[in-house]
């Protein structure tokens, strides 16, 4: 008889049965929805807050971390029932002891890691662990290959999450754990075959010739001033020549004005080196004169004088044309004064750039720095290239020479080959 067919003799020989049936089928549908829709809630929930905020690589990380784990589990329920001879409802119970040890530390070292920034003795602990259970679970292997597939799915695990770990860490700290020393770019440009900045070929080859210019004049200049013998210093002038001539063929020297700069920074710098040992950097955190002590001796030689011994002699200054009191410096804190010279850097970079040479007064008065700061200052940085192109710009064509107290003055560039200028 079909089915439908015992359904409908079994309605019909036990009505009130089937009611009931039908009754309790009816109140399991019911509850059945509601338990698959509060399921589906649940899910889209979870979805929403622990799964949609994470990147998909967060995601495969612990679906692959997961099946790894079951497959490490998986070993150790053979293990325990071959190897301890465990059974029943004691196998089930102990067979996972160390994955849920290696899952206990992973959430611990996540949470110190979150909190501290390092996943502490806990994130050493999941690494032990993670090897413990892949001997074990390897050693009831029936085959080699089983052993080995044994001993790589709990590292694979492992590795998983610390890749995860590394990965959040760098997302909450913004760095990485470690710099590697060796590295295929530092490798690269440590035999030349790579730049560090992201210069062309073109900028680099034109950058190189320059130097070479640069090193044979400082050669040829050296020679010149220990009164070398005619032989050496007529090989030194041809080496210069033929740099010279392989700098304007190559690099366009004679037309390019940004490269002309250049090279006279770079000879600037070359030819002043020995002034390096005479200079006398200001220490960012030595105490400084505050600027009212500064205005009061300012405001006394304003007024005149008022007695033989209220002004020093008069001395040579060469970044001030002001006298001021000798009135002892009060003390500036160290954060203070760093910030001063800083903006006084600033400062003075923004009108090395414009082409003007400031003084140290206008450097005191622009930025707020005192005037002994000023001085140190600039006559540190009067020395740096393109300064110095500068002031010899302006010796060259005004015959100007720097005291610090002339005022601030636009050159127009000029190229200065063997001592002539265009204008001479």
């Amino acid at each position: 008889m079909p089915p439908i067919d015992q359904i409908t003799a079994f309605a019909s020989d036990q009505p009130v049965l089937t009611v009931i049936i039908g009754v309790f089928a009816l109140v399991l549908l019911v509850v059945a929805y509601f338990v698959l829709r509060a399921t589906r809630r649940v899910a889209v929930r979870f979805y929403h807050r622990h799964i949609a905020p994470r990147p998909a690589e967060d995601i495969l990380t612990i679906v692959a971390a997961s099946i790894a784990t079951g497959v490490s589990a998986q070993g150790m329920w053979r293990f325990s029932g071959d190897v301890l001879g465990f059974d029943g409802p004691l196998r089930l119970l102990l067979f996972a002891f160390i994955e849920v040890a290696v899952i206990t530390s992973a959430v611990r070292a996540r949470r110190n890691m979150r909190e501290n920034f390092s996943a502490g003795i806990d994130g050493v602990a999941v690494w032990a662990l993670t090897g413990l259970t892949a001997v074990l679970s390897s050693m009831d292997a029936r085959s080699v290959a089983e052993a080995v597939f044994r001993l790589a799915a709990p590292l694979v695990a492992a590795w998983l999450w610390e890749r995860g770990m590394a990965i959040e860490r760098h997302r909450i700290t913004g760095r990485s754990r470690i710099n590697w020393r060796i590295t295929p770019e530092r490798a690269l440009v440590r035999v030349g075959l790579a730049e560090v900045s992201d210069r062309t070929a073109s900028e680099v080859d034109a950058h190189r010739r320059l130097t070479r210019v640069a090193l044979a004049a400082k050669r040829a200049r050296a020679l010149r001033a220990s009164g070398a013998s005619e032989r050496k210093m007529r090989v030194a002038l041809t080496k210069l020549d033929r740099a010279m001539d392989r700098a304007v063929e190559h690099s366009g020297l004679a037309v390019d004005s940004a490269r002309q700069e250049a090279l006279l920074s770079q000879i600037g710098a070359l030819y002043n080196t020995s002034a390096l040992i005479d200079l006398s950097p200001p220490v960012p955190w030595a105490p400084e004169p505050e600027a009212p002590a500064e205005s009061s001796g300012r405001r006394a030689v304003a007024a005149g004088p008022t007695g033989p011994a209220a002004l020093r002699p008069p001395v040579d200054d060469d970044d001030e044309e002001f006298h001021v009191l000798d009135v002892p410096p009060p003390v500036v804190d160290t954060a203070r004064r760093a910030a001063q010279i800083r903006a006084a850097r600033e400062y003075w970079d923004k009108q090395i750039e414009r082409k003007f040479v400031p003084r140290a007064d206008d450097i005191a008065h622009e930025t707020g720095v005192s005037l002994a700061t000023a001085r140190e200052c600039r006559a540190l940085w009067k020395l740096e290239p393109k300064a110095y192109a500068l002031l010899e710009a302006a010796f060259r064509e005004h015959g100007i020479v720097d005291t610090g107290t002339f005022p601030a003055i636009e050159t127009e560039h000029v190229l200065t080959v063997n001592g002539s200028s265009p204008g001479r």
